[in-house]
């Protein structure tokens, strides 16, 4: 439980909170246990509080409250005087704590001293990619967004603090560890906590409003539905749902993409981690854990919909298909709105159509040439906002053979594009399908297709897991030399591979529950992906296609001459 400090008068200390939350003692509101609003003067007055190593100092002692999630209110208007760690900008970051991606940016000129800054914080962060808490962070990094103390809050603002890693350092995550600044794609960021302001108390069961909602919608967890989630017998090998709660306890901060402004230790990293948390989370919540076990999570996990449904109704495009990343994002905000009884939530393409999630954006119904009649949409997919392939290179490509893949066509306006579909497979097989299977298996247990409307996604995912492509595998494996396809044992990235072995069985012992057949991506449903991909006959072979015959060429050189050697010369054979 959180230690909350309790006191009548100015309480001079810190109030502290863990990383996780015990299932032991746990409230659990509804309508029948409802708490009250408490009033001003039974909140604690502090003159500082604390979360995840971060202290926010008033200018003058202030009342603070918990949200049900842990995270701290402030009863505004009120003034954070300072911060520790202490935000430091231009000369007082150092050049020997610079990484090497800020080296890059100076050596080019496109990173002044003025502009360093660590430990940043935003006050009232907007539904966009553009931040300014950490100068390592990539592309959305503005320089003109960097601000420091004092921040004077009124109610309905939101302050988002961070702690920047240090050049070298590993975080620790229970999700993934040991990732550092400046390293692949990672954050610079290694974690960051929600100060919000509030005009009044909020009851112990009131959830944070978004961090990007500046109308502080704030919903109350004696609403949640618990009775919609099912307490299906758990299969053997599932996670601790305890446990998984840290995984969503810190605020997903997220309206950037790549992982380049998600905080280290704060959510996964990778979208197709992302993915596989919220789906296996999600079946978490449909087994018979104990009620106090599962509690943790359930507010965690409705938080994290909170947020990034406040993003999406404060503007944000939402988080495009980009290979692996993209998914994750749709689910906890569809789940969250159902278990609320918010209608717009539960279904947010339905609100804002235009809004990108990856699941939606890389499937869609048309002709496979494997027989079925849901592809994925490729590395990059199709825009909702659109209809059209952000990147035509990265597109639809299953509704053409495979001999025909990594061919340049000519778009209509006379543009050449080679086409990239063999690593569009490599990302639907490694990094989007597995991850797809427990977010797809637990909208079918809670019969949320209509909410996520996106049938193909649904189908698809079927297809991932009852199409036998073992012969597709060898066309794929011989046309291109991958060993990984050929191989029975690289069970990987062969369709059926949920990503754990735990949501496999879930799946072989829970998809008869819903009444949707398993077989919908059998049936032509009147869609057609060529028309947004190319024609096979405006293709033709280019430089990629003649690496790839150049490499195969070689490979069989060498298979033949390992399987016939060459006969020994006269000489060599009448030697001793």
């Amino acid at each position: 439980m959180w230690n909350t400090a309790r006191s009548v008068g100015i309480v001079l200390a810190i109030l502290m909170c863990g990383t996780g939350v015990a299932a032991e003692g746990v409230a659990i509101y509804s309508s029948d246990n409802a708490p009250a609003a408490p009033s001003v003067d039974s909140l604690p007055l502090v003159e500082k509080v604390s979360q995840y190593g971060i202290t926010w100092t008033f200018d003058a002692p202030a009342r603070v409250g918990r949200f049900v999630n842990g995270d701290y209110y402030v009863v505004g208007p009120v003034t954070v005087k300072e911060i520790d760690p202490k935000p430091r900008v231009g000369a007082e970051v150092t050049d020997d704590e610079l990484d090497a991606r800020e080296k890059y940016m100076i050596e080019r000129d496109r990173l002044k001293v003025t502009e360093r800054i660590r430990h940043g914080s935003m006050l009232n962060p907007p539904a966009n990619d553009q931040m300014a808490y950490d100068s390592g962070i990539k592309n959305y990094f503005v320089p003109g967004l960097i601000s420091r103390p004092p921040y004077e809050m009124k109610p309905g603002d939101t302050l988002v603090s961070t702690i920047s890693l240090k050049v070298g350092e590993k975080s620790q995550f229970v999700y993934h560890s040991s990732g550092m600044r400046a390293v692949h794609d990672n954050c610079p960021i290694k974690v960051a906590a929600v100060l919000t302001c509030v005009a009044s108390p909020q009851p112990a069961d009131a959830f944070r409003p978004a961090y990007c909602d500046r109308n502080q919608t704030i919903y109350l967890a004696r609403n949640l539905r618990r009775n919609l989630l099912p307490k299906l017998q758990r299969v053997d090998g599932a996670a601790d749902p305890v446990k998984f709660a840290e995984a969503f306890q810190k605020a997903w901060l997220n309206t950037g993409y790549f992982g380049f402004d998600q905080p280290m230790e704060n959510m996964p990293h990778y979208g197709q981690w992302v993915g596989q948390a919220v789906g296996n989370a999600a079946l978490l919540l449909c087994m018979d854990f104990a009620a106090e076990e599962k509690e943790p999570l359930l507010l965690n996990f409705v938080q994290v919909g909170i947020d990034y449904w406040g993003a999406v109704k404060s503007g944000h495009p939402g988080w495009e298909g980009w290979g692996g990343h993209g998914s994750g994002r749709k689910l906890p905000v569809v789940l969250a709105g159902y278990l609320l009884g918010d209608d717009e939530m539960a279904s947010p393409t339905k609100a804002f159509p235009k809004v990108a999630f990856g699941e939606d954006q890389q499937t869609r119904y048309g002709k496979a040439w494997n027989g079925a009649y849901v592809v994925f949409a490729g590395h990059s997919g199709v825009l909702a906002a659109t209809g059209q392939p952000p990147r035509p290179a990265w597109g639809p490509y299953e509704h053409l053979h495979p001999s025909q893949w990594d061919m340049v066509w000519t778009t209509k306006d006379g543009k050449e594009i080679e086409q990239s579909n063999y690593q569009s497979e490599a990302y639907r097989r490694a990094n989007t399908s597995c991850c797809w299977v427990g977010q797809g298996l637990a909208l079918r247990i809670l019969g949320l297709e209509k909410q996520w409307n996106h049938d193909a996604f649904l189908d698809y995912v079927d297809r991932w897991m009852t199409q036998d492509d073992t012969p597709f595998r060898t066309v794929i494996g011989k046309e291109f030399g991958d060993k990984n396809l050929l191989d029975p044992t690289k069970s990987w990235n062969h369709q059926g591979h949920a990503g754990d072995a735990w949501v496999r069985a879930m799946w072989d012992k829970y998809r008869s529950l819903s009444k949707a057949p398993t077989d919908g991506w059998t049936k032509d449903h009147g869609e057609e992906a060529a028309p947004l991909g190319p024609s096979p006959d405006a293709l033709k072979p280019g430089p990629r296609r003649a690496k790839l015959k150049a490499r195969l060429d070689e490979a069989a050189k060498k298979a033949a001459a390992a399987e016939n050697p060459a006969a020994p010369s006269p000489a060599e054979a009448t030697r001793d």
